[in-house]
Formats: structure tokens, sequence, C-alpha cells
């Protein structure tokens, strides 16, 4: 019952994984993405190409509207195209958020048969981060617009997307509750290490490298502790109140 109940606070798309793998009794056979990958494109033509272009604004502009009108404009549509993004520089946050973490597959690869799982979530997880470089100077300015409580739920989402896009490209196949566990963990170290490299003035962000091999560390040593269904009830709680304070929720 416990199980159940701490299910429904996750996406509904991970939520229904849930239910898959309770019926399969083992990991869908797919390979394209995570199992919640979305076969269809996850934003139109015109959309792709106003927010990437949208993008190379982003460090003197900011995540503004004003980023937007100048990506639209950049690729011959009017500025009045900007009303396709209804959420404004959420939709260019998002954009960052989305496409990033469909490129992972194609930009981290393991050839060595060797690699153990752990080894592939570190590698996957701090491409992620550096792929946050290029627009660093502006992301504590994303990250306050995903704190917006409007915003809170979808950014939410998207973290757990790319908690579960990380471990199934390291080959996890965990059908138990350990699923969760470390989702939940992956998603708390990633935000706080995300928010860390946004003040590392390190060469080629060393320091942020090394903030997440020690995230990482505790991470596994708390995961070896949780033993029970109750201490992952409250392992995961304290997982997403540290998510949520690293968003700028103050909790």
């Amino acid at each position: 019952m416990a199980v159940h109940q701490a299910v429904r606070s996750w996406p509904a798309r991970l939520r229904g994984s849930w239910k898959t793998k309770r019926a399969l009794g083992a990991r869908s056979t797919r390979t394209y993405y995570s199992y919640e990958h979305d076969p269809h494109p996850a934003f139109t033509s015109a959309e792709d190409s106003i927010l990437s272009a949208a993008l190379t604004h982003v460090p003197r502009h900011g995540f503004t509207t004003a980023a937007l009108a100048r990506g639209a404009r950049d690729v011959g549509y009017l500025d009045v195209t900007t009303n396709l993004f209804p959420r404004g520089a959420f939709d260019l946050i998002n954009y960052h958020l989305v496409t990033q973490r469909l490129a992972l597959q194609d930009r981290v690869q393991f050839p060595d048969s060797t690699v153990g799982v752990g080894a592939k979530v570190r590698s996957l997880t701090l491409q992620r981060l550096r792929s946050n470089a290029g627009l660093i100077s502006r992301w504590q300015e994303a990250l306050a617009i995903m704190a917006q409580p409007k915003n809170i739920p979808p950014s939410i989402a998207e973290l757990a997307r790319l908690a579960d896009e990380i471990w199934f490209l390291a080959g996890d196949t965990s059908v138990d509750t350990s699923w969760y566990i470390k989702r939940a963990a992956l998603s708390a170290v990633y935000s706080s290490t995300e928010l860390f490299m946004t003040t590392d003035t390190s060469a080629d962000f060393a320091e942020t490298e090394r903030f997440l091999d020690r995230r990482l560390q505790e991470t596994r040593t708390m995961g070896g502790a949780v033993s029970d269904v109750g201490q992952w009830v409250g392992f995961t709680g304290a997982s997403v109140i540290n998510v949520l304070r690293s968003k700028g929720v103050r909790i």
C-alpha cells in the first residue's frame, strides 16, 4: 500500500511504467530512449526552429521573450509568432531541458562492455551538466523561472524524465522499488550539482565534477541503507524536498 501511495506522486507517464513493469515482470524491450519516450517529435518544425535560434540569444538577453522574438526573426518569422509559446521564457527553458535530455543517447556511447552501470550513470549525468555550460551565466535565472509555482510541476516532471533516461541508458534493469529509489536519488544529485555549477569558476568545471562525485558517493551510501518500504518512502520524500529547495522553493 505504501508503495502505491508513493507512486501517485510521480508524473503520470512514470506511474504508467510502474504498472507496465508490474504486469510484465520485466523491462520493456524497447531500446529507443526510455520506455516513457514519446515516439512523436517533442516540438513542431516551427517551434524547433524558433526555439533553437532563440537559445543563441540567451547569453546576451537571458531567458526572456526578447530572446524568443529575436529567434523568431532569425528564422524568418514575425515577432507575433512568439504567441506559439504561451509559457514565454519557460517554454525556452523547457526546450533546452528536453532537447539536451534526448541528445544524451547519441552523445554518450559505451563501446566497452565492462563499464559498470554506476560509471555509466556518472558519465551521462556529467555530460548532461556540461550541456548547460554555454548558458551557465544565465542558468540561475532559468532556475528562478522554473521555481515559479506554475512552472514547478513541469520542471519536476522533466527532471524525473531525465533521471529515468540516464538510468535507462546506463542499462538499469531493476523492476522493484529500487527503480524509484534510484531515480529519486539521481534527481536530487543532479539538481544540487546543477545549482553548484552556476557558481563554479574552476577550469572546465572541475569543481562541479568533484561535487558530483561526492554526491554520487553519498547516494550510494544512503541507497545501501534503504532496506524496506518505510525507509524508501522517507528517502524519496527527502529527495523531493531537496530538489524543490535547489529550484528555489522555500521549504
